[in-house]
């Protein structure tokens, strides 16, 4: 059984009426809202302590506790954003509504994983792995910035279609 959405069914913004209501009923909708601020608090907070190691030194441990914890926020961000995917869009990824903040995602997921396996594996020494790092967080910005606008994008949208609606 498949909720795919009928090819007739006309979007308005990222999605159709059937979209809409699934997005607007789960579970996942709220939880999104809940991971995708509290992922960027912890990106703050992790990148000020690996600039704080590249500048001084200082503070190695704290740097990459906090990386592994944003490493961990994101798997977590990614696993329920995939699921809200296929309840809303009948897919786990790549749904054509999001198709390219997906693929994107994939990089940041993969950087943010090569630190990881970096990091336990001794591939890398603490000043590389922390540039390494700051190439995951750069992309997790640019990937911010994807769904940030096509979410804004999407809201007006909605709110001109809404408009155009004769009283």
């Amino acid at each position: 059984m498949s909720i795919r959405t009928p090819p007739n069914a006309a979007p308005v913004g990222l999605y159709t009426a059937e979209e809409r209501a699934r997005r607007d009923a789960t579970i996942w909708t709220p939880v999104q809202g809940i991971l995708a601020p509290l992922q960027f608090v912890v990106f703050l907070v992790s990148l000020a302590l690996v600039i704080r190691y590249l500048s001084t030194g200082e503070g190695y441990v704290a740097a990459t506790w906090s990386i592994v914890i944003k490493t961990g926020v994101l798997y977590l961000i990614m696993i329920t954003g995939a699921i809200w995917e296929k309840v809303v869009f009948g897919q786990y990824l790549l749904a054509p509504a999001f198709f390219w903040e997906d693929v994107f995602s994939c990089l940041v997921i993969a950087l943010h994983t090569a630190y990881i396996w970096a990091l336990f594996s001794g591939a890398l020494s603490p000043v590389p792995l922390m540039w390494l790092a700051l190439a995951a967080y750069g992309a997790y910005v640019i990937n911010a910035a994807q769904f940030v606008l096509k979410l804004r994008a999407a809201r007006l949208q909605a709110a001109s279609t809404h408009s155009e609606v004769p009283v």
